[in-house]
């Protein structure tokens, strides 16, 4: 099963309370699903969810590189250098990412955020589209950053195949997984993998391991 949802602003993408702070648990109540990948707390839009652990795998692994597309409302106006090093690669302190596609748009045509994005009247705005294959943490915004244009309104409108669409926040679309648009080695893996598989990382402890004390009277 994959589900859409428009994850509103201020929402965080998980299903378990944290500090009182508004959920996925407070738009859907379907049993067994889970988020595949994250969208920030302050980002609207696309949260793809499914039930199907290969999937979540599938669509959330950096190594697949399922291409994700958002559009930005930015402070300023990009000038061609601007647009061009987003483009090409912006050098943020994790190492510079990977080529993108971006272009200007015309301001969509949206819901209300609530609340509303600060405005200063001697500063225009523009909205781009930009497109990855990549997820770093809050990459987008400090993408935008990097060239001088700090991110005021983030929406993620496509994750692969999945399209936002007429969907409004807190809605969300129930569908059956259609093959037809799944890549041939997503398909490949799905038939050949079972239906229980979940990729887990293997759990680290942050911490060294304190050795157990020998017995004072303990004789080598």
């Amino acid at each position: 099963m994959i589900v859409l949802l428009n994850k509103p602003f201020n929402v965080l993408c998980q299903f378990s309370p944290q500090n009182g702070l508004a959920t996925l648990k407070n738009y859907i109540s379907i049993s067994n699903l889970y988020p595949s990948g994250r969208l920030d707390r302050d980002s609207e839009g696309l949260v793809v969810l499914t039930d199907d652990g290969r999937l979540q795998h599938l669509i959330s692994h950096p190594k697949h590189k399922l291409e994700k597309r958002y559009w930005v409302q930015v402070e300023g106006i990009p000038d061609t250098l601007a647009l061009s090093t987003l483009r090409q690669g912006v050098v943020l302190k994790d190492g510079i990412t990977a080529p993108a596609q971006v272009k200007t748009v015309k301001p969509p045509e949206l819901w209300p955020r609530i609340p509303p994005i600060r405005y200063r009247a001697n500063i225009p705005t523009t909205w781009l589209e930009i497109s990855l294959r990549e997820g770093r943490n809050r990459q987008v915004r400090r993408m935008t950053a990097a060239v001088g244009h700090p991110t005021l309104r983030l929406i993620r409108v496509a994750i692969g195949p999945w399209v936002l669409n007429d969907l409004q926040p807190g809605e969300y679309q129930q569908l059956e997984l259609d093959f037809a648009v799944l890549p041939d080695y997503w398909r490949t893996f799905l038939s050949t993998t079972p239906a229980n598989h979940v990729a887990r990382k293997k759990k680290t402890s942050r911490w060294p391991q304190k050795r157990k004390s020998k017995p004072a009277n303990h004789i080598k």
